[in-house]
């Protein structure tokens, strides 16, 4: 057993100055003879980061299908405070992401990853944003039997245009077969997004981000989202996809409870400035910022959750306890595995961060070991 001594406990509905213990690999109620006791000096412990959104990191992709490549991306993101990670696919052709696929599930059925989301290829041409629009398609049954089938449980969600001939049978299919459908990359007017949540959609892909957007004689996507008390909606809160005002706005309309965190961070994360791949793409990342070489569209981002979580704070000026929900609980309950992870309770995972004064991430525990 291990209990950390005098911490400040971030807990969904507040912080709580106090001790956790922790046992088997698990949070626990009460401690035994023999424990070894760490005291944190009133140090933040915050439950481990959950990120339902990401590509890469560390000069390394998801979308490689390799091994390697998927080992370095998730232990450097885990490194950073993000213990709980979805590998997230671009659109590519169907034999690319069929093997992607496959070598992934694998990955998860390791507990390496939490599962594979499909971010297309399913989407509107108008709204590709850094996805290759050749490889764009309308939806299809059929192909998408055969992904859940090669995911083998594991593929956790899929993000398409709800507009496109098929998507709303798409959208049926995924629910039956236990895949989360969420709407993004989308022209969709109003009246289609609320049809895709009626038809058992349940989350916004990286809301305001390649997706119609608000009007107040046309509300799209954006409001039906907002609007549905059902629907979790993606933030990406690094400063470039949405402003501070904007993050403050989503959160006063749907709750801490309702908005993720998510990094969609790619490649260049954690590496700095230089030429990367996104999928097929060729991706500049210049002061940070990842655009599409020669043009403006945002090619995912270069940051952590550890980044967005403390922006949440310092900038957005969330309570701590509502980041650390936006960062960690809300995703977990929106993939359907917040009875193990997302918060401090009893008898879940002992996935936890214990963070500085000026919150940045002092250590990792995962599943009751430090890193």
């Amino acid at each position: 057993m291990t209990v950390l001594r005098n911490a400040r406990l971030v807990l969904p509905d507040g912080v709580e100055r106090g001790d956790l213990r922790i046992q088997d690999g698990r949070i626990a109620t009460s401690t035994t003879p023999g424990a070894d006791e760490i005291d944190l000096g009133g140090r933040y412990v915050v439950p481990g980061f959950v990120d339902m959104h990401v590509h890469g990191g560390a000069g390394a992709s998801y979308q490689s299908g390799q091994a390697e490549d998927a080992r370095r991306v998730a232990e450097f993101h885990l490194a950073a405070g993000t213990t709980t990670t979805i590998a997230s696919l671009v659109t590519g052709d169907p034999r690319e992401l069929a093997d992607a696929i496959a070598a992934l599930a694998d990955l998860a059925a390791d507990g390496l990853l939490a599962g594979v989301h499909l971010e297309g290829p399913y989407l509107a041409r108008e709204r590709c944003g850094a996805h290759d629009p050749a490889l764009l398609r309308p939806p299809d049954l059929a192909e998408f039997g055969r992904l859940v089938a090669l995911g083998r449980g594991h593929l956790r969600m899929i993000t398409l245009a709800p507009e496109l001939p098929g998507a709303l049978d798409l959208v049926r299919a995924a629910v039956d077969a236990g895949v989360i459908a969420a709407v993004g990359h989308t022209e969709a007017p109003g009246a289609i997004a609320r049809a895709a949540f009626g038809a058992g959609a349940r989350v916004a892909t990286h809301l305001f981000n390649a997706m119609r957007p608000l009007h107040h004689r046309e509300g799209g996507p954006i409001a039906a989202a907002l609007n549905d008390p059902r629907v979790t909606v993606e933030l990406v809160n690094d400063g470039v996809h949405v402003e501070p005002a904007v993050v403050r706005l989503a959160v006063a309309a749907a709750g801490a409870g309702r908005v993720a965190l998510i990094t969609d961070a790619m490649a260049a994360t954690g590496m700095g400035d230089g030429d990367y791949r996104l999928g097929v793409m060729d991706v500049q990342v210049r002061d940070g910022r990842a655009t599409l070489a020669g043009g403006s569209s945002i090619a995912g981002s270069t940051i952590t959750m550890a980044d967005g979580f403390r922006r949440a704070i310092t900038d957005v000026g969330l309570p701590i306890e509502q980041a650390a929900e936006a960062a960690a609980l809300t995703p977990a309950r929106a993939l359907g595995i917040d009875s193990r992870v997302g918060s401090l309770e009893s008898g879940k995972d002992a996935d936890l961060l214990v963070l500085d004064d000026d919150l940045t991430v002092a250590r990792v525990m995962k599943g009751g070991r430090w890193l």
